[in-house]
């Protein structure tokens, strides 16, 4: 007779096989066709708001892993906390100005700044920059990722470019905004000032020279003739911009005897010995010191500059400065207060030398170099190999270093010091870097160590250099005098400015198209401060795109009833310290006193399997499109999940079929509980916690707990441990004991019987709860699995996202059943050694024909052995358990079990063939299906 009518097999069309790359794209049709993001927030609208505030990413190109990194991460808390009843809104941004755009376009144009019309040039950016918005926002989206997609804040946006200037202006009324000469850090090839965040040091080859600077003038009494100062530098080129060199105060300097040309050279004491014998190779016969003074002695002495100019300055001086180093170099330091930032703090600021800055924006010396030879040499290359020549007699040593140098973040080329009129934004002014310190203290860091990090940038770092010489941009709203081009500082005319702008639909360009009288002929007249001059001109700068987006807190949060300020959460990665989290800090804390966020979530890299930087050199570059092809955009979130970003984070294709195998496993649990509960009615088909078998209640223990940590571990940000407690649940819990100890009560027993129903109620429970709190991760297939379950009438919100994540009642778990069962996993995985053996042997074939008998045991074991007794067989799977009577350690045998295979339940009974009209099924099985 054929039983398989009456087994009770799972029933769903959930495929084993995921086909992610086919079926995601059918799913974000789904939620886009549903309006899934306008309707969570409807379901929380009123609650408690939590806004993660995106950091815009450039719109220059297609995503890379890191976006897909820095997007899913974001998507996973603004999930989470939606599904925990939060009112999360979420509105995506793209920078759409600065360098990365107008590199990219001047490389498809083939032009350069100075040959492009600039309204078609802003034009074609502007187009060039929504060309990528669109592309990155759908690439957004095949990830799975939620938000305002159809009204993301855009930079190049007039309203947007209106908060800008307004920022500006509000900042420029606080006496914050300043002009001044001085050096900064340049880009010769982009010919455009640098901010601090605009550089990354990269490992260069400079030449490293030691110079003589003939002394002069000697106080001491020491005759000058043969004097000199010993200094090093490694920058060359700026020797025509030196004015003076600084000595430590109370550091002991040596006058040392040079016998072989009857010098006498000044250096610091206790670097004679690594200068002169081991860089010059001197021998202790070749020099002898003469005599000893502190650095303070030094404080009036001149000496003759090596490149004067006729009409300039001839002579340089001796400065006295506690930073000097006595670790390296000769302790003696070339100051060129227009080619470096500490030598115009201490040269210029401290000590009134002058400022030279003889190089132009090319980065080539100029005309004020007074060289012919010089003139028009870039100074990083031939420009250092001239001087080198020219110094003549002067050049002590020379040699080639390899040192971290400041390399230009986007055209990566190495950048110089150079002193231009800029504007800055003061960090010191009315008392702001304490403020922004304070303030620092107030936010909630993850990890921890950033909050040093960020405080330590903010106690070094120099005035905000805000201007740039470039096109693509938001205009510096000032005007300038055509007499004597001094600027119009005047607020009001910075607001005739935003007023415009604001007005015009192609925002900020009108600032290039327009004359100037057309934002000034409505005031009252303005003029020139200085000169009593009353035609103006525009200024060609261009805002530091950091400013764009670190205003963007004012755009989208601040006076936004939709949204809260400051944000709950800004998330980024750890190079953002010095990026967006302080471009963002600084202006908030100087207009409203506050930092625009209360926690602040930072991530490292991704770096291949071995650890190395990602390289396309190497060959080990992922993209997040080639994952999506062969895996699917569910085991990309799962690898993000998997990860502990705090760190940073590898990528590699074994690394990922790891992750896939880890999916299957989840996605196999998945398959089983709604497979399992297919036809069950959970509001009449229930079983009470207090009706159940033992198992039952200690699989919902065993679950309760699961959920727990993983919301402890989604409210600390610390998704690995919400992947590993899901994925340790689903293999080690479901799979490996509770699944297949089930199955027999769940495809053999009557379907409205107690303990098949009870079963259902486990597998329900942990369906119900399992996907909404893998929804923030794996999403496809967590709205795949509710929508299955939906048509079956397990329960009726429209996505899994319309659900809701809970904590689970408190007597689920227990601390009792958590012990017990603890010990039967440790009897039964003894029990699965010796089956295993027993089969190996062949002694038995499948677990169900062996029946186990168990004697001895000790302490818990003996307890439990007593308390279970033959009722252990469904969990060893096993058609019989025998408790023996021995004594001492545990000891367990297999034997062939007792009886004859059901037909029905597979299982070896001794009651098959008791049943003539069933002759081939267990008494058991027969009581099933009368």
């Amino acid at each position: 007779m054929n039983y398989s009518d009456t087994v009770h097999l799972p029933k769903t069309s959930f495929p084993m096989k995921a086909d992610l790359p086919k079926r995601e794209p059918l799913m974000v049709e789904f939620w886009q066709k549903i309006g899934i993001y306008e309707k969570i927030l409807r379901k929380n609208k009123s609650k408690k708001k939590f806004v993660l505030h995106d950091g815009p990413p450039y719109a220059n190109g297609h995503i890379h892993i890191g976006h897909a990194l820095n997007k899913i991460l974001k998507d996973m808390i603004v999930k989470y906390r939606s599904l925990s009843g939060f009112d999360s809104p979420y509105i995506p941004g793209w920078d759409c100005h600065g360098l990365p755009i107008e590199h990219a376009l001047m490389k498809d144009l083939k032009a350069n700044k100075h040959t492009v019309d600039i309204l078609d040039f802003r034009k074609k950016a502007a187009e060039f920059a929504m060309k990528f918005v669109e592309i990155q926002k759908n690439e957004f989206k095949r990830l799975g990722i939620f938000g305002d997609w159809e009204k993301p804040y855009l930079t190049l946006a007039p309203g947007y470019e209106t908060i800008i200037l307004k920022a500006f202006r509000e900042l420029f009324e606080k006496n914050l905004i300043y002009r001044s000469k001085k050096p900064v850090q340049w880009c010769a090839s982009d010919e455009t000032a640098l901010a601090e965040a605009e550089v990354e040091y990269e490992e260069k080859e400079s030449p490293a020279v030691y110079v003589k600077f003939r002394v002069k003038m000697a106080p001491h009494g020491l005759a000058a003739s043969n004097l000199n100062f010993i200094i090093w530098t490694t920058t060359p080129w700026t020797l025509p911009a030196n004015v003076g060199v600084m000595l430590h105060p109370n550091l002991e300097y040596a006058i040392v005897h040079i016998k072989k040309n009857n010098e006498y050279w000044i250096l610091l004491k206790s670097l004679v010995a690594s200068v002169l014998e081991s860089k010059l190779k001197f021998t202790v016969e070749d020099y002898e010191i003469k005599e000893t003074l502190k650095g303070g002695a030094f404080s009036a002495w001149t000496y003759m500059r090596i490149f004067p100019v006729s009409g300039s300055i001839q002579d340089g001086k001796v400065i006295l400065s506690s930073s000097v180093s006595s670790e390296d170099g000769t302790g003696i330091v070339h100051i060129a207060p227009g080619h470096g930032d500490i030598d115009y703090g201490v040269g210029h600021v401290q000590n009134k030398l002058p400022v030279l800055s003889p190089v132009d924006d090319a980065g080539k010396y100029s005309d004020e170099v007074g060289y012919s030879e010089l003139k028009g040499l870039f100074v990083l290359s031939k420009g250092n190999q001239k001087i080198l020549e020219m110094l003549g007699g002067n050049l002590v040593h020379q040699e080639k270093i390899r040192h971290p140098y400041p390399h230009c973040w986007r055209c990566k080329n190495p950048v110089i010091f150079r002193a231009t009129y800029q504007w800055f934004l003061s960090v010191d002014h009315e008392n702001l870097r304490q403020k922004l310190l304070a303030e620092i203290e107030n936010v909630l860091w993850v990890p921890p160590y950033g909050k040093n990090r960020i405080k330590g940038m903010i106690e070094q770092r120099p005035d905000w250099c805000l201007s740039r010489q470039r096109l693509w941009g938001t205009p510096i709203p000032i005007f300038y005098c055509t007499a004597c081009k001094e600027p119009l500082a005047n607020a009001g005319a910075i607001n005739m400015v935003e007023e415009k702008i604001g007005l015009e639909p192609d925002g900020s360009d009108a600032w290039f198209r327009e004359s100037p009288e057309y934002f000034l002929d409505h005031v009252a007249p303005f003029k020139c401060e200085k000169c009593g001059g009353n035609k103006f001109e525009k200024g060609k700068d261009i805002l530091d795109v950091w400013f764009d987006s670190g205003v963007s807190h004012e755009v989208v949060l601040n006076g936004n009833p939709d949204m809260e300020w400051p944000a709950s959460l800004y998330l980024e990665g750890s190079d953002q310290h010095r990026g967006w989290f302080q471009s963002s800090l600084i202006p908030s804390v100087a207009l409203h006193g506050k930092a625009p966020y209360k926690s602040v979530l930072t991530h490292g890299f991704i770096v291949g399997g071995d650890g190395k930087k990602m390289s396309k050199s190497v060959g080990n570059v992922v993209a997040p499109e080639d994952i999506l092809k062969e895996y699917g955009a569910d085991i990309l979130r799962l690898w993000v999940a998997a990860s502990d970003y705090r760190e940073d984070i590898r990528i590699s294709k074994d690394i990922m079929k790891g992750v896939a195998e880890n999916y299957r496993k989840i996605r196999n649990t998945l398959r089983y509980l709604i497979g399992n509960v297919h036809g069950f009615d959970a509001s009449k088909d229930a079983v009470a916690l207090s009706d159940m078998p033992e198992i039952d209640r200690w699989a919902l223990n065993r679950f309760a707990r699961t959920v727990e940590s993983a919301h402890k571990a989604y409210d600390a940000y610390e998704f690995h441990r919400v992947a590993v407690a899901v994925v340790e649940f689903c293999v080690l819990d479901c799979s490996s004991l509770y699944f297949d100890v089930i199955k027999d009560r769940l495809y053999t027993f009557k379907k409205e019987s107690l303990e098949r129903r009870s079963a259902q109620t486990v597998l329900h429970h942990m369906l119900t709860s399992l996907l909404p709190l893998l929804a923030p991760v794996i999403s496809f297939t967590a709205e795949e699995t509710w929508q299955l379950g939906k048509e079956d009438g397990l329960w009726k919100e429209e996505s899994v996202f319309l659900s809701d994540v809970k904590a689970l009642p408190e007597d689920w778990k227990s601390d009792q059943l958590e012990a017990r069962w603890g010990q039967v996993r440790k009897i039964r995985e003894k029990a699965n050694l010796s089956l295993e053996t027993a089969r190996k042997d062949g002694q038995i074939g499948s677990s169900l024909e062996a029946k186990v008998i168990i004697s001895g045991g000790e302490g818990a074991e003996k307890e439990i052995l007593s308390s279970f007794g033959e009722t252990l067989a469904p969990v060893f799977l096993v058609s019989q358990v025998e408790i023996g009577n021995g004594s001492g350690p545990l000891q367990i045998q297999v034997l062939k079990a007792d009886g004859t295979k059901c037909g029905r339940c597979w299982r070896y009974e001794t009651t098959v063939g008791s049943n003539v009209a069933h002759p081939d099924i267990c008494a058991r099985c027969v009581s099933m299906i009368s």
